[in-house]
């Protein structure tokens, strides 16, 4: 019995943290873009599922092969989120949030339209390689070889951007935008272009993660709206502009939501809820918000 009770915690932890992952991936643009350029962009997750998309076509399409289909998702990606920005976008930076949202809530509905029309309405099956569909053997206990991945690429990838947001020039002006927009403005700071690359950083991201997470978050059309609180209780508990707020929300909601499916799937994600209400109520601008 006691081995049994270890091994379901085992196995809750190991799929929470993979999925954690996958969110924060998926959210962490999110969070920095919402906290230094003010747009309530609830549109995310078309990037998100953008990012499937081009994963599942460009391997099963056109036999790319698996890494170099990641990058795809995350290099187009980020170059269609400049020409939304440049064409859409832009004209809604420091619009009332009604506004905002409005304008967002219509890209998600233009984009699934558009993704039923493209690829219909079922779920897209992604075809992994062979790699990745074997079984890790650790302590003596077997792990998806591709949740095993997701982890270590997701870690590895968390820690570059948070070494680059944290020790590069291009990281400094990020974060004094995020903490005084007019104060970088005034000391020389082009936010403008700040504000697109990080953008396309951003999106890319997002892209990169809906790709990333394909088999965990089923890619169809629906995914934008589906998704979409999942992606706001990240950013909201984790806090605007940060970057480890985010993703302890992320294992937190990773980890509570497997949880549910695994011992209480008659709940769903009502534990999510509540502690995101309590957290929220303890913690108003989330664990580690650095604006109001």
């Amino acid at each position: 019995m006691m081995d049994a009770f270890i091994s379901s915690i085992i196995s809750v932890l190991f799929y929470g943290i993979a999925y954690g992952m996958v969110l924060y991936v998926i959210s962490v643009g999110l969070s920095i873009t919402m906290g230094m350029m003010g747009v309530a962009n609830l549109a995310h997750g078309v990037f998100a599922m953008s990012g499937g998309y081009i994963l599942v076509t460009a391997l099963a399409k056109f036999h790319i092969p698996f890494p170099l289909a990641l990058a795809l998702a995350f290099s187009l990606v980020a170059i269609a989120s400049v020409f939304l920005d440049r064409l859409l976008y832009k004209h809604i930076y420091g619009s009332p949030e009604l506004e905002q949202v409005l304008f967002s809530i219509a890209l998600i509905f233009i984009a699934t339209a558009v993704a039923r029309i493209v690829f219909g309405t079922l779920q897209q099956p992604v075809h992994l390689p062979d790699y990745l569909k074997d079984q890790f053997t650790f302590l003596g206990r077997d792990f998806p070889a591709y949740r095993v991945f997701i982890i270590i690429f997701s870690s590895v990838l968390i820690g570059v951007l948070w070494f680059g947001v944290e020790n590069t020039k291009w990281g400094a002006m990020v974060r004094a935008t995020v903490d005084h927009r007019e104060m970088a403005q005034s000391i020389g700071i082009n936010t403008k272009l700040l504000f697109s690359v990080t953008f396309a950083v951003g999106s890319g991201l997002a892209g990169l993660g809906g790709a990333l997470g394909a088999e965990i978050i089923a890619i169809q059309p629906t995914y934008p709206l589906e998704q979409l609180v999942f992606f706001l209780i990240v950013v909201s508990v984790g806090g605007l502009g940060s970057l480890k707020g985010p993703f302890i929300a992320a294992l937190l909601i990773g980890i509570l939501d497997t949880a549910c499916k695994y011992w209480l799937p008659e709940f769903g994600a009502f534990f999510i809820y509540i502690v995101t209400i309590g957290i929220l109520l303890w913690r108003p601008m989330g664990l580690l918000g650095k604006r109001a």
